[in-house]
């Protein structure tokens, strides 16, 4: 078995979901040398957080910005974490609600996603900064 293990540094992106498959896989290319097994993408920050979804058509990211802004709206008087700003408790909410840590099947030496499958970077803070990803990738 081989195992592979590389931490990246995503550029700071603005609040959103952002498409980052090809970062991921232009940073990590011993996938290719995997024919069968497991990638996992795993996000180190309590703010921002990981998801796959439809890779082609940019209003779906739109949406799902929207979507979680309603579910999860700023300046609620009830939170108490607010220490950095009225987005803080908000985005540590949004990313328990989606993931910090994705995992992807390799199939002869590449992602195994879906045709409309991508991994976005779900930052939501308005000011996160960089993001460190963690990639780890086993098998045969």
């Amino acid at each position: 078995m081989k195992m592979y293990q590389q931490q990246i540094r995503l550029q700071e992106k603005r609040r959103g979901f952002h498409l980052i498959t090809a970062e991921i896989v232009h940073a990590f290319p011993q996938i290719s040398e995997i024919r069968t097994g497991i990638c996992q993408v795993f996000i180190q920050h309590t703010s921002a957080s990981l998801s796959i979804n439809e890779n082609a058509d940019p209003t779906v990211r739109h949406d799902f910005e929207m979507f979680f802004n309603k579910a999860v709206p700023e300046n609620d008087p009830d939170y108490l974490h607010d220490d950095e700003g009225s987005d803080d408790m908000p985005a540590h909410l949004k990313a328990s609600l989606l993931d910090t840590s994705l995992m992807i099947p390799i199939r002869n030496g590449r992602l195994a996603l879906g045709m409309w499958q991508g991994i976005y970077l779900c930052e939501h803070r308005n000011y996160g900064g960089a993001r460190n990803i963690m990639l780890t990738a086993w098998g045969e």
